[in-house]
């Protein structure tokens, strides 16, 4: 791969693979609308910075979006951008429609129109990768995995807006031709997440000494994916993946909110003991549960390990070790994280 357009390249995920795909020889565009969750401090320290394009748009834009293609030719284009926080799905779900499914859409449209204009070889390898999440598939009971063939039912306007940008993904290889391929993560964690997600959120919390609140009974259960992991599944299908295919990526790590929340306490309290002596565990409050929160996920990934050979290579408890010391060695990054307008205040209530 040599060009590759990654749309929400600042954000979470998109900026790991970003900082994986530069380091691998790449030479990246990266469009992103530079949201509250993006955050270019997190491509700051590229080591081959010249293999790296930042451009501040939105994928909505398609007269941007057309002259990137044009001017950039890139062999593949891997889309991240979205709105991604149930919480403030809850709140605000006009934002989540735009972006993930208007904002797809009109990247879909120059995609297509893009590919068709390529010469026949390059038209041949071109690829077209979507990140999607499990959330598309609703809610598990205590047993039983999400495959790719489960059927999809969204609870929150979040997973909704996913699930409709998924269909327009299929709906575009089948119509037109275009050569897709979509991947479907559980719950990602790794550095530079901002803090409105429970691992991030907790840590900051843990640090300052606040109550760290719980949904519920604690007892919903995520299936947890270190994002190198991701990263390298994303790597691994636009390389092989069979065209029109979704890939399931998990973690198999499965654990309740409530037991991610104590490992985190563990760990924050050895390295950073508070000065009374009192465990974080002691913090930890339950709260008023969110509304329509799914109570289990689990992803199915042995598609994914069984046709390209991918296996997630971070156990969690290595993980979230990693995850606690990038967080506890990286308070600069995280206090300009949080110069913005979110204060760690409770939100889709």
């Amino acid at each position: 791969m040599k060009t590759v357009l990654v749309t929400g390249g600042a954000g979470f995920i998109g900026g790991n693979l970003v900082r994986g795909a530069v380091a691998a020889g790449w030479t990246v565009v990266n469009l992103d609308a530079l949201t509250y969750a993006g955050n270019l401090d997190t491509l700051a320290d590229l080591a081959e910075p010249a293999r790296h394009h930042f451009v501040h748009g939105d994928i909505g834009d398609g007269a941007l979006v057309r002259a990137l293609l044009a001017e950039h030719r890139p062999q593949a284009i891997v889309n991240f951008a979205a709105e991604s926080h149930v919480d403030r799905s809850i709140d605000g779900p006009a934002a989540f429609v735009q972006t993930n499914v208007v904002g797809t859409l009109n990247l879909l449209e120059c995609a297509r129109d893009h590919w068709r204009g390529m010469p026949e070889g390059e038209r041949e390898a071109f690829r077209f990768l979507h990140v999607s999440t499990d959330e598309v598939y609703g809610s598990l009971g205590e047993t039983g995995r999400f495959t790719e063939t489960t059927p999809y039912a969204p609870n929150s306007p979040y997973s909704a807006s996913k699930a409709a940008s998924d269909h327009l993904v299929r709906a575009f290889h089948h119509t037109y031709g275009l050569p897709v391929l979509t991947t479907n993560c559980s719950n990602n964690y790794g550095p530079y997440q901002f803090p409105e997600k429970l691992i991030p959120l907790m840590i900051a919390k843990a640090l300052a000494g606040e109550p760290l609140p719980v949904y519920g009974d604690g007892a919903n259960v995520r299936d947890w994916l270190y994002v190198e992991d991701h990263c390298e599944a994303i790597r691994t299908v636009l390389a092989r993946g069979r065209v029109g295919e979704v890939y399931n990526v998990g973690g198999d790590a499965e654990r309740r909110n409530i037991e991610v929340v104590h490992a985190i306490c563990a760990l924050v309290d050895a390295r950073h003991p508070r000065a009374d002596g009192q465990p974080r565990a002691s913090q930890i409050v339950f709260v008023k549960d969110r509304p329509g929160h799914d109570r289990r996920y689990a992803i199915d990934s042995s598609k994914l390990q069984r046709e390209l050979g991918w296996r997630p290579q971070v156990d969690f408890e290595t993980g979230i070790a990693r995850t606690v010391d990038w967080y506890l060695e990286n308070q600069a990054w995280v206090k300009r994280v949080l110069d913005g307008s979110y204060r760690m205040e409770r939100l889709g209530q």
